[in-house]
């Protein structure tokens, strides 16, 4: 198979052998017994000790039994006396006598042969793998072992000793006495004697390369040259590669295979269908305590005797093939050699397998997912296979509860494969569309609701079906769609008034995607409020509160008073999705973000995961304000998923609310550059027209103006008003356009623009009336108007919002409260109200906002000072705070424990620190601070 390595360990059998060679040289023979697994290294040690005999002028005869060595009696002997060391001579023909028997005469005729051999000098009879010789030549070496006494001639044997599922049968030396044979066992080879084995091949290898190859090996010297025999292959170089494949199909010219193939054969084949069974398994084995359940699965998926399996797992892992994970389950030692084992079974002898797993494995009660992955590798079942299917739908339902989506969408697509009624059909499709179109939006998940949709079911399926597809439909854009194949339900649903409401209710959430269907939906909506108010229910009368919030028609404790009403009435199971998630979203508006959580909370128990619905994604987005309200940035930006930019997602045309989000909180922490590669990612130009869009441009507009472009800003805030103002969205609870609008236009120089604008919000804003939006709007007024008039605006606004829940809105409050008293000279208060909006934006993490409060600073603008661009002088406290810190040898993580920060902060600061400080890494700190500053948090 591969060259015979150097022998690691084997000091011990060496230092029998010579013993023994020099007995028999002082004409005492006998016979050693060499025994060991598969691949232990008995050839080779035979080969050392036959080159040893030879060297100090010993006659070596020399056979070797191969697999098939038991067709011929006296085979393996007649090959033995046949070839010497550079001596031929032939023994006598074996008698043509017809049978196998054992032929005493002849066997004499050849015990003087060897006898004759051993005449004069001494003699070493070698004889390797003996267990595959034939009978008579083994009984014949067993009477040659009772006849060595007195002779100058030592007979050494190997044989293969290993547990197998099948029996092996008697050893060689089981009828001889012990004083007549000595018996050695080879044992695998320790991880250090593989490591140095290892190292000696490749010396430049990394220690975890070379643990790598360790784990490989397996402790087997025959499979660690296989191993790197290959790998040496694949870098002629010498130089190892950067780690061992887990694949054998990454090897060539495939030694390692082919020696684990061989180690298999050797097994016989009741242990190959075992070992491959446990690798098929790759851990999905039974846990009872005992191991007796892992047992029983392997015999059952072999066809095997139960009782021998134990025995062989634990010899397995005695030799090192084997090796128990954290949870005790056997496994192979390295991924490689699993794959090793798995090769070259035939696929329907796996797929057998795999089947008789699950039915064992559900029997026995094991995970759903267990049973449900040894499913993924059958083929169908087909009849009677009830208890397949609702193991894969069980499955799947686990993998929805634990967020493995992927998972979820294999187990459904098996199930596909079974036999099913059609109303078991539609509701897999339903859940598979789901899932499928959840993942990216992908369009394989429209065809299989629109299939759901059409087969036949219960009513109440085809409608849930209809809203998945609508929902799907729509957040591709395709509003107009999706209505229709809510409507086109209707009439074969007359006589379920409930399951009409739920897809009415559906269709006029779901037409915020697309404007003209919105008027139509919510005209529909008003009509049937006032001529029959109970076919629209609760949640209907909700979304009409909510329009009328964002119409600016109602206050926010009316609009209030009525969703608590709407919440205190019953409301049918289909209808509270949307009441619920409707009223999250006043909530938040209002200003009452702990309830409109708890209602966000309530919303989403109540939704199946893997069912798409209107609401889960209106509920996330509720969820999403709260948090930007809240300031809480991490966690808007905690999914890359939702708005990174990366090489398989380089271009998208359709920005959704998280992707605005994104864009705003990378702003306000710091990351202009990240923001403006999310917004370029995005075009605009082949954006479907939805309120998710609207957001979007406000929040370009946010980061446009951060980085200079305020005529950039402004054209995104005015846009971003246009279209809400054509979907009747005129409040500023959703956006406040026009005060960032005239942010833009005061920057400009066109000031009486940038008034009319911030009337009309705040003419907006007191109609919905909450401390927030009022707040906020007296600030856009302040900075508008600008002097003593602007101050006192200004004040107003800080009082206001000090009572407001969402803090955020305070900090620009501060800093145009400072602005306006620093043009009017009075510094004290100005420095202040700057130094209060810096400290609450650095607990927060906005970095913008510190920086325009610290830059707005009195001293910052005094008249002859000199503005500090570069060096010690130009960094804020906080950054010389965190850059002292930094030198002294603080990590990031450490740093922002010790200041109550969050890590990404003090990234932020420590970048602005390094460009102000001319440097461009964290060693360069304290000689660009020159001497160093103390650790602030010492001495203390």
């Amino acid at each position: 198979m591969c060259e015979p390595g150097p022998l690691r360990e084997r000091r011990e059998a060496l230092r029998l052998l010579a013993a023994e060679a020099d007995r028999a040289r002082a004409g005492s023979g006998r016979l050693v017994l060499l025994r060991g697994a598969t691949g232990t290294g008995r050839t080779a040690l035979l080969e050392a000790v036959a080159e040893q005999a030879q060297a100090r002028g010993t006659r070596v005869l020399w056979a070797r039994c191969p697999p098939d060595d038991d067709a011929l009696p006296f085979a393996a002997v007649l090959r033995l006396l046949s070839f010497t060391a550079g001596v031929t001579s032939a023994a006598e023909p074996c008698p043509e006598h017809g049978d196998t028997g054992y032929d005493r005469t002849y066997a004499a005729q050849l015990w003087n042969r060897l006898r004759a051999y051993a005449d004069g000098e001494p003699l070493l009879v070698a004889v390797d793998d003996v267990h595959f010789a034939d009978e008579s030549s083994r009984r014949w070496l067993v009477d040659a072992a009772r006849r060595l006494d007195g002779l100058p001639l030592l007979l050494v044997v190997t044989e293969r000793c290993q547990y197998d599922i099948d029996p092996p049968s008697q050893g060689l030396a089981h009828t001889l006495s012990p004083t007549l044979v000595h018996t050695h066992t080879l044992a695998p080879l320790s991880a250090n004697a593989a490591a140095q084995l290892v190292r000696s091949d490749a010396a430049a290898a990394k220690p975890e390369w070379v643990d790598d190859c360790v784990r490989a090996g397996a402790g087997s010297p025959l499979l660690l040259r296989a191993l790197l025999d290959d790998l040496r292959a694949a870098e002629p170089e010498g130089t190892p590669p950067e780690a061992v494949p887990e694949t054998c199909a990454a090897l060539y010219p495939g030694a390692y295979p082919a020696a684990v193939a061989w180690w298999l054969d050797s097994a016989g084949p009741a242990t190959a269908d075992v070992a491959r069974a446990l690798a098929a398994l790759d851990g999905d084995v039974l846990d009872d305590g005992q191991g007796e359940g892992t047992a029983e699965l392997l015999a059952r998926m072999a066809g095997v005797d139960p009782a021998r399996v134990p025995g062989w797992l634990t010899a397995m892992t005695r030799l090192g093939l084997l090796r128990p994970d954290p949870d005790g389950r056997p496994r192979y030692a390295h991924p490689l050699l699993r794959d090793a084992v798995l090769s070259g079974w035939p696929g329907a002898r796996r797929q057998a397998a795999h089947r008789t797993a699950a039915e064992v494995m559900l029997r026995r009660g094991a995970h759903a997912e267990a049973v449900a992955g040894q499913l993924l590798r059958t083929p169908a079942v087909g009849a009677g296979a009830e208890w397949a299917t609702a193991a894969l739908l069980d499955g799947a339902s686990v993998a929805v509860r634990h967020g493995r989506t992927k998972d979820a969408v294999s187990y459904l697509r098996r199930t596909l494969e079974e036999p099913l009624t059609p109303a078991r059909r539609a509701t897999v499709l339903m859940e598979l569309g789901s899932l499928e179109f959840a993942a990216a939006r992908s369009s394989a998940g429209i065809p299989r609701l629109a299939e759901a949709v059409r087969l036949p079911g219960m009513p109440r399926d085809r409608a849930r079906a209809a809203v998945a597809l609508g929902t799907a439909l729509a957040l591709r854009g395709e509003g107009r769609a999706a209505v229709d194949a809510l409507r086109g339900l209707d009439e074969q649903l007359a006589d379920h008034p409930d399951l009409i409401r739920l897809l009415q209710l559906a269709s006029a959430l779901l037409s915020d995607h697309d404007r003209a269907i919105r008027q139509e939906a919510y005209r529909w909506l008003y009509d049937t409020a006032e001529r029959s108010p109970h076919l629209i229910g609760t949640a209907g009368r909700a979304l009409l509160v909510r329009y009328e919030s964002t119409a600016g028609h109602i206050s926010a404790a009316t609009a209030m008073e009525r969703i608590r009403e709407l919440l205190d009435e019953p409301a049918d199971p289909y209808a509270e999705p949307f009441l619920l998630g409707t009223a999250a979203a006043v909530a938040q508006w209002a200003d009452e973000p702990d309830e409109a959580e708890g209602l966000v909370a309530r919303g989403l128990a109540g939704q199946r995961p893997s069912l798409l619905h209107p609401m889960h994604p209106a509920l996330l987005n509720v969820r999403a304000d709260i948090a930007a309200g809240r300031g809480a940035y991490p966690d808007l930006l905690a999914d890359p998923w939702d708005w990174q930019v990366t090489e398989s997602r380089p271009h998208r045309s359709d920005p959704s609310n998280a992707h605005a989000h994104a864009v705003l909180a990378l702003v306000e922490t710091g990351r202009t550059a990240e923001a403006a590669h999310l917004a370029d990612s995005f075009d605009l130009r082949d954006a479907h027209d939805s309120w998710e869009l609207n957001r979007f441009l406000y929040a370009r507009g946010v980061l446009r103006s951060a980085s200079g472009d305020q005529a950039g800003a402004l054209a995104d805030f005015l846009e971003c008003g246009r279209r809400q103002s054509a979907r009747d969205v005129v409040s500023p609870v959703v956006t406040p356009w026009r005060s960032a609008a005239a942010d833009c236009r005061v920057a400009l120089g066109r000031p009486q623009e940038a008034l009319a604008l911030a009337r009309e919000e705040m003419r907006l804003a007191l109609v919905w009336n909450t401390p927030r939006v009022v707040g906020r709007a007296l600030r856009g007024l302040a900075t508008a108007t600008g002097g003593r008039r602007g101050l006192e605006l200004a004040d107003r606004a800080v009082r206001m919002l000090r009572d407001a829940a969402a803090q955020t809105e305070l900090i620009p409050a501060l800093i145009a409260q400072g602005r306006q008293l620093s043009a009017t000279g009075d510094r004290a208060r100005a420095r202040a109200a700057l130094r209060e909006a810096a400290e609450r934006a650095e607990r927060l993490g906005a970095v913008r906002m510190r920086a325009l409060a610290e830059q707005a600073l009195p001293e910052a603008r005094s008249r002859g000072a000199v503005t500090a661009l570069t060096g010690w002088a130009a960094l804020t406290g906080s950054e010389r705070r965190i850059a002292a810190l930094a030198a002294d040898g603080r990590t990031n993580t450490e740093i922002a424990e010790l200041l109550h920060l969050a890590r990404r902060t003090v990234e932020t600061h420590l970048t602005s620190a390094y460009r102000k400080l001319g440097i461009r890494r964290r060693a360069e700190l304290p000689a660009a601070m020159g001497e160093r500053t103390p650790d602030p948090t010492r001495g203390a």
